[in-house]
Parts: C-alpha cells; sequence; structure tokens
C-alpha cells in the first residue's frame, strides 16, 4: 500500500472538514486590500473577507503562492512518511499556481516523487476532484492510478454561477469570454461557467430568481451526478437554490460550502453556483 499526500491550493474552496479528514495539505494563495495583506483561510476567513468587501474602498487582488509554500507542503508530506504527492491546482489559466506548484516540484524530485496536474477547473469543481483523488489515496492508491483517476475526472467535473454584480470580475481582469456581457451590466443577471480553464459567458436572465432557475438547469442538465456542490458568497438566498436541485441524482450527498477570498475577489458578493461531477 501506497501512502500518497495530496495537496491543492485555497482556490479549491475545499471545506475544512474534508481536508481534515482527507490529510489534504491546502496551500494558501495571498488576498490584498491596498497595502493589506492576507493569508487565505489562515488570517482572512470568508466571513471576514467578505466584511472587508463591504467597508473596503479598493477591490481585492489575489496573488498566487510562491514555489516555497508549495515546497513545504512537499517536505512536511515526506517528513510524514509519504510516499508521494499529487498536486490539484486550480486553471494554470487563471493563476500562476500551477506554475509556482511545478517549480515546487522539481526542486524536491531528488527527494520525494511529486505530480503536478492542472485541474482547469476553480472553487469546488476543483475541489470535487481532490475530494474524489483523495479518497481514493485514503485506500492505499499509488501515484500512477491517482494521476489517472484525477485526468478520468476532469472533463467530467464543471462549475456554473450567478453573479450579481460584474464588477470584481471585470476590474480583476478575468472575465475572458464574458467580455460581451459588458454592454448589458446594469439590466441582467450574468451565469458565468468554466470552459476550458477560463472563465465565459453560460447565459443572461433579468431576475435573480430566473437566474437560479437557470443554475440548476444546468447541473440538471449534466446528471446523473456522481459529486454536486453548491457555492455562495455572502448570500441570502441559498435555500432557494438548495430547494431548486433537490431532485437531482447524486451518488454522495450535496455539499454546500462558502466562496471563500480567492474566488470571491473576482466574482463579488452574491455569487452563487453549482459544481459538479458527473457518474
Amino acid at each position: 500500500m501506497s501512502r500518497i499526500r495530496v495537496v491543492t491550493d485555497s482556490a479549491s474552496d475545499l471545506p475544512e472538514a474534508f481536508a481534515r479528514r482527507l490529510d489534504i495539505d491546502v496551500v494558501s494563495l495571498t488576498i490584498r486590500f491596498g497595502d493589506e495583506e492576507f493569508t487565505d483561510r489562515v488570517d482572512l476567513t470568508p466571513d471576514l473577507f467578505w466584511a472587508k468587501c463591504k467597508n473596503s474602498k479598493t477591490l481585492p487582488e489575489t496573488a498566487a503562492p510562491s514555489p516555497g509554500a508549495f515546497q513545504a507542503a512537499y517536505e512536511r508530506a515526506k517528513s510524514d512518511g509519504c510516499d508521494g504527492v499529487i498536486v490539484l491546482t486550480l486553471s494554470s489559466l487563471l493563476s500562476a499556481t500551477h506554475q509556482s506548484a511545478t517549480i515546487a516540484a522539481e526542486a524536491v524530485a531528488d527527494q520525494i516523487d511529486v505530480r503536478v496536474l492542472d485541474t482547469l477547473n476553480v472553487s469546488m469543481g476543483q475541489g470535487l476532484i481532490v475530494i474524489d483523488v483523495a479518497e481514493l489515496a485514503a485506500t492505499g492508491a499509488g501515484l500512477d492510478e491517482l494521476v489517472a483517476h484525477a485526468e478520468s475526472l476532469m472533463p467530467k467535473a464543471g462549475v456554473v454561477a450567478a453573479l450579481d454584480t460584474l464588477e470584481h470580475l471585470i476590474k480583476g481582469g478575468r472575465i475572458g469570454g464574458a467580455k460581451a456581457l459588458l454592454g448589458q451590466v446594469l439590466s441582467i443577471k450574468p451565469l458565468v461557467e468554466l470552459k476550458n480553464g477560463i472563465v465565459a459567458e453560460a447565459g443572461r436572465q433579468r431576475t435573480r430568481a430566473k437566474a437560479l432557475n437557470a443554475v440548476a438547469q444546468v447541473a440538471r442538465s449534466h446528471a446523473p451526478l456522481c459529486r454536486l456542490a453548491l457555492i455562495q458568497g455572502a448570500c441570502t438566498d441559498v435555500a432557494a437554490l438548495e430547494a431548486l436541485i433537490g431532485d437531482i441524482t447524486t451518488e454522495f450527498p450535496l455539499i454546500v460550502t462558502d466562496i471563500g477570498p480567492v474566488v470571491g475577489a473576482h466574482g463579488g458578493p452574491g455569487l452563487i453556483g453549482l459544481t459538479w461531477i458527473e457518474a
């Protein structure tokens, strides 16, 4: 039996209970509000982040972890007696995080076998892959098997979300294929999805209620599902979306979790969505 450590980054929005139970090492990105700098999930919780967003004149910015932060995670795995490490990062088209993880893997190549994979996803689209791979790792699966399993999950993983504001996405420069939305910023509730690792438009709705319904419909169109997660950032209508997806067949129970500072910095308050892995 192999002992493989799963490492990911904090853009995965992985609930802490899963990280603890499955021994997943989460490397934090950095969040900046003007001159103030915070380490995601270490000294900046989602609740504190949204409170700061409300009171800050400047929009938050994010920065990838340093290679040193990933190297420390790999060295922890080695000192804990692990045989190898599999790293599942957020989309390399959205952040330099994957690059940092790769540089760090090269630095420890003579100490421990580290495989770095780009999930081409983010938030719990990435997080669900991490959970699935970690559960397989817990059975004693080897590194090659885990890499193959992760690669098989990536095309089955998706994310769709409704935005309450486009301000963060536009100013953060992460809007990618969703630029066509800009002309009608005020009159619509835009939907976005991740397509080939970048943010793209997934539709437009006139009201929040219709936007939630459209989000539920997108997820339903991918059913039956292996895993499903509801992600939300400072939202008051979580129960409404939960009610809309009650009939979707999933192998594992629904996970409801907070969108953290990394994704929240670009999506803004009121961001709500669904992520899944197809069965």
